[in-house]
């Protein structure tokens, strides 16, 4: 018989190169759908309440005063309240300034000038000058000349002059509202943050545990440089916690989270400091451990640590858990003695106990001890 041929062709064949690229788009296309329906999905309060504040200040202008299309007040309210995580009512109000400002300045120029293609350059210039004076921030400077140049392009609307100037207070007014009445859930963001940042600290540390047993072709190094990478996170957590902070303090939702928030600020400023301090131990390691012995001194203190940054976690939810934590750190903190860690003196490991001391004291604070409690549990240098 003769030979038949493969109807798909060599080109589709199981295991060629076109199949395998098929395959790959494949799996990267399910993982970018997957990766966005979960972004939709923890979106879904901010649109909620985007939607509930574009149709509330529609209807305050439209129906409320009589504007026939307040497109300045839905993009107004659209623009102060956005997707970003910062979304603290200073941050709103600031946004819809900026808007007002640049609305309020084309108009002017539009009412003594008219409208026309030199008046649009002027409506720009003179918006992102006065807004650069006002504002040191470039985004509040862009903001305002995005509007001051779409009212000088569109048509003038019905309603006489400063008509959208109107719909764009309304619609900033609208927009702080919906901040504190319907608020998206402050702990969701800054808590998720808070925890990867203890997590990325504590894998730091336990990766260091290893290095310091391993004593010959230990990598301190690697560790060190996950540690320089640390701080995107811990400005994201402080962000993130600023945002949850401000609208509590306006929500009355919310107000009654206002506590656990300041607890975690508290936190937030001990563990900051303790990652910095982390850097400074581990770049003395880096010496340290040229000379390839193991350093289980060492390994045993971080590795109680590893132990407390646990705990420490597991506090942000419950509060009673800090105390077992304090405990947890001053059993690591009494130990921080040159002379009993290192009898003999030498200078190298004595000189990393003493700058392990300030990192102990500043996950102390982080329990809410104060900087005076935290430095007394450590034991006493020899002056």
């Amino acid at each position: 018989m003769p030979p038949t041929s493969n109807p798909q062709g060599p080109a589709t064949a199981p295991g060629s190169a076109a199949a395998d690229r098929a395959a790959g788009f494949s799996r990267w296309l399910g993982s970018a759908t997957r990766a966005g329906v979960r972004r939709a999905g923890a979106s879904a309060p901010a649109i909620l309440q985007l939607s509930v504040a574009v149709v509330a200040a529609y209807s305050v202008t439209h129906f409320g005063l009589g504007h026939a299309a307040p497109i300045t007040a839905a993009t107004v309210t659209l623009s102060s309240l956005g997707f970003v995580r910062d979304a603290r009512p200073v941050r709103v109000l600031e946004t819809a300034i900026g808007i007002t400002l640049g609305i309020t300045l084309s108009e002017v120029i539009l009412l003594a000038f008219g409208q026309g293609v030199w008046q649009l350059g002027l409506s720009v210039a003179v918006t992102l000058f006065i807004a650069r004076i006002l504002s040191p921030a470039p985004g509040f400077a862009v903001i305002a000349g995005v509007q001051s140049a779409l009212v000088a392009m569109l048509p003038v609307v019905v309603g006489g002059p400063f008509t959208r100037t109107i719909d764009g207070l309304v619609g900033g007014a609208i927009a702080l509202a919906a901040t504190a009445l319907i608020p998206r859930d402050p702990r969701r963001g800054e808590l998720a943050d808070a925890r990867r940042v203890l997590r990325v600290f504590s894998d730091l540390v336990t990766d260091l545990v290893a290095e310091l047993r391993r004593g010959p072709d230990n990598d301190v190094y690697r560790v060190l440089e996950g540690a320089r990478r640390t701080q995107p996170l811990v400005d994201q957590w402080r962000t993130s916690l600023e945002s949850a902070l401000g609208v509590a303090r306006i929500s009355p939702f919310l107000r009654r989270r206002l506590p656990e928030l300041n607890r975690q600020k508290v936190m937030l400023a001990g563990i900051d400091l303790a990652i910095r301090d982390l850097r400074v131990v581990i770049r003395r390691l880096t010496v340290v451990m040229r000379d390839g012995q193991p350093r289980p001194q060492f390994a045993d203190l971080f590795d109680g640590l590893v132990g407390a940054l646990s705990l420490l976690e597991q506090s942000l939810t419950d509060p009673l858990v800090r105390p077992l934590v304090r405990q947890h750190l001053i059993l690591i903190a009494v130990r921080l003695d040159p002379d009993e860690l290192f009898p003999d003196n030498t200078m190298v490991e004595v000189s990393v106990v003493l700058e392990l001391r300030p990192l102990v004291m500043d996950l102390l604070t982080a329990t809410g001890l104060s900087a005076a409690e935290a430095r007394a549990s450590l034991p006493s240098l020899p002056a």
